[in-house]
């Protein structure tokens, strides 16, 4: 039995084709004397590709159950991020492309719920919100704090982010790591 297109839901994973997808974008849209629609951009959990498809009724997908675990990032091994089971201690390798733009703002010893299927690690979730120190930004300019000014500032992950010009060397900064932009010095 397949999953109808009004239970889907944006961040969801479901089984299709034999693959698991997650809901990266989903719009529901039912007209006059048809059925229901779903326009959804699906992201393959295993590879990281996009896809995009139309579900129609009750297609051949069905939701997939995930269990959600604590996990410790301990270090990066090539183009691979280890993490760490907080309770039972086993390490799994998570490829660089399946983090995506989010993997730049991981540090040792950050917490990220894993989430498993079939006691196979598909999917790590990195906090919306993360503190960051500021490795190396260079000194504003006296004069230009008049208009919102920004300059680059690279923290201590390596990541690259735009700052405002009073922020210095060795500030704490607050970043949404969805979009990668500064929120506030702390």
């Amino acid at each position: 039995m397949g999953l109808a297109v009004s239970e889907m839901r944006q961040g969801m994973v479901i089984l299709h084709d034999g693959e698991l997808y997650e809901i990266t974008r989903y719009e529901h849209s039912k007209r006059g004397r048809g059925g229901a629609i779903a326009r959804t951009r699906l992201r393959n959990l295993r590879t990281g590709r996009a896809l995009t498809t139309t579900f129609k009724g009750s297609e051949n997908t069905e939701s997939v159950f995930m269990e959600s675990r604590s996990l410790q990032y301990l270090y990066k091994n090539g183009d691979e991020y280890i993490f760490m089971d907080s309770e039972r201690f086993n390490q799994f390798p998570v490829s660089a492309k399946l983090l995506g733009s989010q993997g730049v703002f991981i540090v040792e010893g950050i917490t990220v719920t894993g989430y498993f299927h079939d006691d196979k690690l598909v999917k790590v979730d990195i906090p919306n919100f993360i503190q960051l120190e500021v490795a190396t930004a260079e000194p504003g300019v006296k004069g230009d704090t008049v208009s919102s000014v920004e300059k680059a500032a690279t923290l201590e992950s390596g990541a690259v982010i735009q700052v405002p010009l009073f922020i210095r060397t060795g500030d704490k900064v607050k970043v949404d790591t969805r979009s990668g932009e500064y929120v506030e010095r702390l």
